[in-house]
C-alpha cells in the first residue's frame, strides 16, 4: 500500500509547526503589494501584513500558485516509492490554486498515485481536512481512507465568520451570495459561510452589533449539536479578543473537549480584512 502525502496551500493557514508535525507540505500563494511581493506565511508574517495593510495607500493583491510550483513539490515526494499524494486546496470558487494543481497532475502523466481535493471551504476550513488526512496517513491508512476521513470530518463540521465590514469582500470580488448585502448596512453584522456544495460564501443571518451576532452563532450551533460535546476552531485577523469572548459563551452552552485560536494568514486577510473572526466547530464523535 502506498504511503500517502499530505499538501495543501498556504490558504489553509495551518502554523508551521502543525505542517511540520505532520509532514504536511506548502505550497504559497503569493500578496502583492505595488512591486513587492511576498510568499504567503513565508516571507510575510499575519502581524506584518496586518501593520503593511494599514499603511497601505493601495489594496494588496494575491495570486495563486503557478503549475510548476505544484509539479516541484509533487516531484520531490514522489521521490520516495511507493508514494501517493492528497493535495487539497482551497475553493475552486475563490481562486485558481485548485486548478494550477490539477494541472500540474497533468504535466506529470495524471497518473492515480496524485489526487487533487477542492475543498469548497477556505482557510481552516480545509486546514482541518488536513490535519485528519496527515493524522489518518500517519496511522498507516490507504488513500481511499485518508480522503474518507475528509468527507466525514466536511460533513461534522460547522462554519461561521464575521467580517468588520463587507468591503474587503466586494473589492476583491469573493463576496458570492453576500452581495444582497453590501451598501445597506449600518451596525449590521452579517453571519457568513461558504455553502458545502459550491464553495461559495453566502449570508447566514444579519443582527445589529457584534455582541448579539456572536450569540447568534451561538444560537445556530445548539440548533445543529444541542448537548453533544463539540472541538472549535477560532481563526482571527487582529481580533483575537472577539475570538476569546465568542470562545467564553461556546464554554456556557457545550462542553468544549479540544478548542484553540489562531491568526488568518495575508491572502485570507487580503479579501476579509482586519476585524474578521471564524469559527470551525466539529462534534466528537462518542
Amino acid at each position: 500500500m502506498a504511503k500517502v502525502k499530505i499538501v495543501v496551500d498556504s490558504t489553509a493557514d495551518l502554523p508551521a509547526e502543525i505542517r511540520e508535525r505532520l509532514g504536511i507540505a506548502m505550497v504559497p500563494l503569493k500578496v502583492h503589494f505595488g512591486n513587492e511581493t511576498y510568499l504567503d506565511s513565508i516571507t510575510i508574517t499575519p502581524k506584518t501584513f496586518f501593520e503593511k495593510l494599514a499603511s497601505a495607500k493601495d489594496m494588496p493583491t494575491t495570486s495563486q500558485p503557478s503549475p510548476v510550483d505544484f509539479v516541484e513539490v509533487y516531484k520531490e515526494l514522489l521521490k520516495e516509492p511507493d508514494t501517493a499524494i492528497i493535495s487539497i486546496h482551497l475553493s475552486a470558487a475563490f481562486s485558481g490554486t485548485y486548478q494550477s494543481a490539477v494541472l500540474a497532475k497533468s504535466l506529470l502523466g495524471g497518473g492515480d498515485n496524485i489526487h487533487i481535493v477542492d475543498s469548497k471551504s477556505a482557510s481552516l476550513g480545509f486546514g482541518m481536512l488536513a490535519i485528519a488526512a496527515a493524522e489518518a496517513a500517519a496511522r498507516g491508512a490507504g488513500v481511499e481512507e485518508c480522503l474518507a476521513a475528509i468527507n466525514k470530518l466536511k460533513e461534522r463540521t460547522q462554519l461561521y465568520f464575521l467580517v468588520d465590514t463587507l468591503e474587503y469582500l466586494h473589492r476583491n470580488g469573493r463576496i458570492g451570495r453576500a452581495s444582497a448585502l453590501f451598501g445597506s448596512l449600518l451596525n449590521i453584522k452579517p453571519i457568513l459561510s461558504i455553502d458545502p456544495e459550491e464553495g461559495v460564501i453566502y449570508p447566514v443571518d444579519k443582527v445589529r452589533g457584534s455582541r448579539k451576532a456572536m450569540s447568534r452563532i451561538v444560537e445556530l450551533l445548539v440548533e445543529r449539536y444541542g448537548g453533544q460535546t463539540i472541538d472549535v476552531q477560532f481563526i482571527h485577523a487582529q481580533a483575537e479578543e472577539t475570538a476569546d469572548q465568542l470562545q467564553a459563551m461556546l464554554k456556557e452552552k457545550f462542553t468544549v473537549r479540544n478548542s484553540a485560536v489562531y491568526e488568518l494568514g495575508p491572502v485570507i486577510g487580503t479579501h476579509v480584512g482586519p476585524g474578521t473572526i471564524g469559527l470551525f466547530v466539529t462534534n466528537v464523535e462518542e
